[in-house]
């Protein structure tokens, strides 16, 4: 049995009649007829009563001719799916996201996306950028959204979404809080909540970085990785944070984040792939594809929390 004799099996039920079914198969009626009998023979019961008006389906025949309908359908889902995804139309990207992405880039793109290219499914994976990169080599991810520079680029095509700045996130009850910006020189003695370099190199990297800019090596109170967690551990009292400017549309209360004066050069956020062996997935370009050219229309500054996402 194939999908060719099931084929003609659903058209000879739906017609009735095996000169009508050749026509719509665009064939002649002895090859059918062939084929219907070698697929009866083949399953050892008769499919159709044969009468000087057509034919009938049998109890077996009308058995078979619901699964029959639905196992063509599969097959041209099937067929439609690898040629979806052989265009990039359709097709699955598995993305790995780091924790800022969800706060003003991914709002904007999954809806252009679905819009744009309904038949592309994505698969949102949160991770940090060395763990992106890392499932982007073992092929976990076929794409990542992650915050660069990174410390080991080399294998990778990293391309710029968006930029950002760090922020110090400071308690509502800190003497800091009645300012709107600072230059991070001046809190060279606050306690500090940083990211730890064994989970998150790259951003504790860079966050130490700007510190070293600004002229100090900042006293580290507190270790955390999310930023969420970074800014309960400010509202509590406990230091102050430097996070992505974009931090500032998901504030929790007791919290103000002072834009940096001193600030040099910030971080971008970009869309990362592996340079591997295997050649080219559609789907995945296009989605590159697509993801660029939102970000180069979207002109607004995802740091200013008073604009619209």
């Amino acid at each position: 049995m194939n999908l060719r004799q099931l084929r003609q099996f659903v058209t000879l039920a739906e017609t009735g009649n095996f000169h009508r079914a050749a026509e719509q198969l665009h064939m002649a009626q002895p090859p059918l007829s062939v084929s219907i009998r070698k697929l009866e023979e083949e399953l050892g019961s008769p499919l159709f009563d044969r009468t000087s008006a057509g034919v009938l389906l049998t109890p077996a025949g009308e058995a078979m001719l619901a699964d029959a309908r639905n196992t063509l359908l599969y097959a041209d889902r099937c067929r439609n799916a690898v040629l979806d995804t052989r265009s990039g139309e359709g097709g699955l990207v598995r993305l790995g996201i780091v924790g800022s992405a969800t706060y003003a880039l991914l709002p904007e793109l999954i809806p252009s996306l679905r819009q744009r290219y309904p038949k592309i499914e994505l698969e949102l994976s949160e991770a940090t950028s060395s763990e992106i990169l890392d499932g982007l080599l073992t092929r976990r991810f076929d794409a990542g959204l992650l915050r660069y520079p990174v410390l080991n680029p080399s294998g990778f095509e990293i391309l710029p979404l968006d930029r950002d700045d760090f922020v110090l996130a400071v308690s509502d009850n800190s003497p800091l809080a009645k300012r709107d910006g600072i230059a991070l020189s001046e809190a060279a003695q606050e306690p500090f909540i940083m990211y730890p370099a064994d989970k998150v190199p790259g951003l504790s990297a860079l966050a130490m970085m700007r510190c070293q800019f600004s002229g100090f090596v900042p006293h580290v109170a507190q270790e955390a990785m999310q930023v969420q967690t970074i800014m309960s551990l400010v509202a509590s009292g406990l230091g102050v944070g430097l996070v992505a400017g974009v931090s500032r549309r998901v504030m929790p209360r007791g919290i103000r984040c002072l834009s940096l004066t001193d600030n040099p050069p910030g971080f971008h956020v970009g869309i990362a792939l592996a340079r591997l062996p295997g050649g080219n997935n559609r789907t995945v370009e296009r989605f590159t594809e697509h993801t660029l050219r939102l970000a180069r229309v979207g002109a607004h500054d995802r740091t200013n929390p008073d604009k619209p996402v």
